[in-house]
């Protein structure tokens, strides 16, 4: 049965709950769907059965992300992509790509993002991969003592962080734009409660001036996202490495994004080793293809984690 291309309804949240539960181990997903007031039209769905359960789902999610300028332009992430195992391999998401590519022109989106291990799924849409780095390497022994107090985030520290976050971002190529319901939603569900990130104040005020995430899995803490002061990332970095030496882990990751002076990232890492990956995937749509590449190629540019789709 050829199965039928269409957007999505309310009465389908059960059936695309239940696909993305078959395919992802990833409940936060239910949440950032609802972010979107017009997610049924931005959700694009193949449906053979009669049983109204959903072979395959696309969701474009329209986000202001900041080009090689700094300026906000409207991209169309791609996310929450989904296929059962039996209607695998019949191109149901090349077809559902292009779905949405027709809605975000409509919707002037001036290119499109998206991230993933299996890149040669988008390839043939016209994605294309662009670099990333990290710093991988293990957890220095002793970190020196800091001049900032470095403590657990609280959710008092909302307004400060935000703060911070819009000021280190203010001309950040590749950066998302955060609106109260990000902070809300999207920033909890992949970081986690507050507390999972640290704030260091200042030694004489006592105010918050910087903010990092990082995140203990596996054998690895990593580093997610940075905001603040530059002379306090030291601090959060060392208080990072004593936390990650205090659960057992001997590794760190960093995702930020760094200068030559500072690739050793020496508060947290000894042995240091810079790690190129291609996750990331660009789609130019109203904008010319060299802007695009200019912008996900630009020194500094960055996508947080915590601004996924």
């Amino acid at each position: 049965m050829t199965a039928l291309l269409r957007t999505a309804t309310p009465a389908d949240e059960p059936a695309l709950r239940a696909l993305w539960d078959t395919c992802f181990d990833a409940p936060q997903i239910a949440a950032l769907y609802a972010l979107d007031p017009d997610r049924h039209r931005h959700t694009f769905v193949a449906q053979s059965a009669p049983d109204g359960s959903i072979d395959a789902v696309v969701v474009y999610v329209p986000r202001l992300i900041r080009d090689v300028h700094g300026t906000p332009r409207r991209v169309g992430g791609i996310g929450s992509v989904a296929t059962r195992p039996e209607a695998r391999g019949q191109g149901l998401v090349r077809r559902l790509l292009a779905e949405a590519e027709r809605t975000m022109l409509a919707e002037e989106c001036a290119w499109s993002l998206l991230f993933t291990g299996t890149p040669g799924v988008y390839r043939s849409s016209g994605w294309q991969e662009f670099r990333s780095t990290y710093t991988e390497g293990t957890i220095t022994p002793a970190p020196p003592a800091g001049t900032h107090r470095v403590r657990e985030a609280t959710a008092a520290d909302g307004g400060a962080v935000a703060g911070l976050h819009g000021a280190a971002n203010a001309a950040r190529p590749l950066s998302s734009l955060r609106a109260p319901e990000d902070w809300a939603v999207r920033v909890p569900a992949w970081y986690g409660p507050p507390e999972r990130a640290l704030v260091a104040e200042d030694p004489v005020t006592g105010e918050p001036v910087g903010w990092l995430v990082a995140q203990y899995t596996g054998e690895y803490a990593e580093v997610r996202e940075f905001a603040g002061a530059p002379g306090c990332l030291d601090d959060l970095l060392g208080a990072v490495a004593a936390r990650a030496r205090a659960g057992g882990l001997t590794r760190a990751r960093v995702r930020l994004p760094g200068t030559p002076s500072r690739a050793g990232w020496p508060a947290l890492l000894t042995e240091p080793r810079s790690v190129d990956e291609q996750v990331g995937m660009a789609r130019p749509l109203l904008a010319a293809p060299e802007a695009v590449r200019a912008t996900v190629t630009a020194p500094g540019a960055v996508h947080w984690y915590g601004d996924c789709f």
